[in-house]
């Protein structure tokens, strides 16, 4: 058995000696383990590092054996985002979240491009969270736990979105929000394109996506907790609002 593939290093464990396991997120052929044989030393071992992106060639005997990867390296993301504790934050999640959540060997075509796309803005502007938040809606949605924030469940109305059922995933217009309100999470504007948002803003909706990432994905996927790498990230970017917003608690425009 033999492929040939693009694919995103999500993460890296050493076997024996020289060798180490890895897991690619690839375009065609999903998440994909293997061994990569001297992996652990000088010349490979430098360059496996996870938001890595390579042309990898995988082989197996059978298909359903772990088989081996050989990679060339495509484009190196880690040493971009070393200095800007924020942006690590951020690939580190992005990494985490694919290979917590993502099935064995499944493909996700749409997912892969847009997971590029962002790892690629985290290494060149400091604008990307709000494509953060909008990926790890999409993440959800490819997962089959797509969030519906187009009208409100109550009503049907497009207008005055400002909460999310817990129960439904769908939107809820303030008006018809009532005494649940207090049960509804909180809908950023940003989620739904009304605003152009703060980091403040962005961590909101964090918080609600991370609702629907810990109480609909991960029990699907066994009792495990979500990456502690996603929960660093909504921390930095709180302390990233409260530098804006600065001592006397209004926007820094400094």
């Amino acid at each position: 058995m033999e492929w040939r593939d693009e694919g995103v290093l999500l993460a890296v464990r050493k076997h024996g000696e020289a060798a180490v396991i890895v897991e690619f997120f690839t375009q065609h052929h999903g998440k994909h383990a293997g061994v990569v044989r001297g992996g652990a030393g000088r010349r490979q071992g430098p360059i496996l590092q996870p938001g890595g992106q390579f042309e990898v060639v995988w082989k197996a005997r059978l298909e359903e054996h772990m088989g081996a990867f050989t990679v060339e390296p495509m484009r190196s993301r880690a040493a971009q985002v070393m200095a800007d504790p924020l942006a690590l934050a951020g690939l580190t999640s992005v990494v985490g979240l694919l290979n917590f959540a993502l099935p064995e060997r499944a493909q996700h075509g749409a997912l892969y491009s847009a997971s590029i796309n962002l790892l690629d803005l985290i290494c060149v502007t400091e604008a990307w969270p709000l494509a953060y938040l909008h990926w790890e809606m999409q993440l959800l949605e490819d997962l089959g736990f797509g969030l519906d924030l187009s009208c409100c469940v109550v009503s049907g109305t497009t207008e005055d979105l400002a909460y999310v059922s817990p129960k439904s995933g769908r939107a809820v217009a303030a008006h018809n929000a009532g005494r649940w309100k207090t049960q509804l999470l909180p809908l950023a504007p940003c989620m739904i394109g009304q605003s152009v948002a703060d980091n403040g803003e962005i961590a909101a909706g964090l918080r609600t996506t991370g609702y629907f990432l810990e109480k609909w994905l991960a029990p699907s996927l066994g009792d495990r907790g979500l990456p502690l790498a996603r929960q660093r990230l909504v921390e930095r970017l709180f302390r990233a609002a409260r530098l804006e917003q600065g001592p006397s608690g209004e926007a820094n425009h400094d």
